[in-house]
């Protein structure tokens, strides 16, 4: 009996860590459909073998729903939803417009839902495949999810939502040998900082472009960030790759919840669990004389 090649779907191929992931995975002899708003963006994934098409996690349920169907129907099966899909909104919270916040959590939040929810049907009831599970949903966090920060307030709520969707798809998803895992990557050499993935309010406020406030000061250090970020896409989606399947350095181990990815990131929730138990330890006289006391 042979044992069936794996499936991948990837939202967002045409760039950054969808892009790559394809790649890696076409590159292992796996069938990758990979997709992007504009298919021909990913001609170059076209010709190295993956089956293109139109894809837009904003688009209405019904239309993502019948394209998760048309897809277990032709292919028979999908072992890893890959959600690679967003964009970062700089905007200081003051300035966000109603429509901007909306169209932020449109893409990166309940786009994500939507495509998961179209595709968890058919992973259900598929055979268990060659990993050994029924399949593998994975999301993008960030450092991000972590760190809140001025000037990325919107996509910091987006990527801590990534996170903890991950922690309870895993909970939930566990008595159907389905695995659920969030990628949290620190700065990495993509065009993330620099192309369409970037957006800028439209309500841009005098006070928070001076460079003497936080705000400022973060949108200066992005530009100078872009392309001097310290992560390796190709060698981040090596690894994601390794782990999601089980191979090289990580067979033998079980798919973490969380996928982390990059010496900074690491520092930062290293960093952010160091502060949070400090303020329990400072707290805790408050913190638990809160519940209620056994009458005598």
């Amino acid at each position: 009996m042979t044992t069936p090649t794996p499936v991948w779907f990837i939202t967002a191929s045409s760039s950054s860590f969808g892009h790559e992931i394809a790649r890696i995975a076409l590159e292992r002899g796996h069938t990758v459909i990979a997709t992007a708003r504009n298919p021909s963006k990913i001609d170059d994934l076209a010709q190295l073998g993956a089956h293109t098409l139109a894809f837009d996690v904003t688009w209405p349920v019904a239309k993502i729903a019948d394209v998760a169907n048309d897809v277990y129907s032709k292919y028979g099966r999908v072992d890893y939803l890959i959600n690679a899909a967003g964009f970062i909104l700089d905007a200081a919270v003051e300035e966000v417009s109603p429509e901007e916040m909306y169209q932020s959590f449109n893409t990166n939040v309940f786009g994500i839902v939507n495509t998961i929810k179209s595709f968890l049907p058919g992973m259900r009831s598929q055979p268990v495949g060659p990993d050994g599970t029924r399949g593998t949903v994975v999301t993008f966090g960030s450092l991000g999810s972590w760190e809140g920060g001025a000037s990325y307030a919107l996509y910091g709520m987006a990527k801590a939502s990534m996170s903890s969707l991950a922690e309870s798809l895993a909970i939930e998803l566990k008595p159907f040998n389905i695995v659920a895992t969030v990628v949290e990557p620190g700065y990495f050499r993509t065009n993330f900082l620099g192309g369409d993935a970037m957006v800028h309010t439209k309500h841009a406020l005098a006070a928070y472009n001076d460079e003497n406030t936080p705000t400022g000061q973060v949108r200066t250090a992005l530009k100078k960030i872009h392309q001097n970020q310290p992560g390796d896409v190709k060698k981040g989606c090596a690894v994601i790759v390794d782990i999601l399947t089980k191979q090289g350095p990580a067979e033998g181990r079980q798919v973490p919840v969380r996928i982390v990815l990059g010496t900074d990131c690491d520092q930062t929730i290293r960093g952010k669990f160091k502060s949070t138990l400090a303020i329990l330890d400072e707290w805790k006289d408050l913190i638990n004389s809160t519940d209620h006391t056994t009458e005598q």
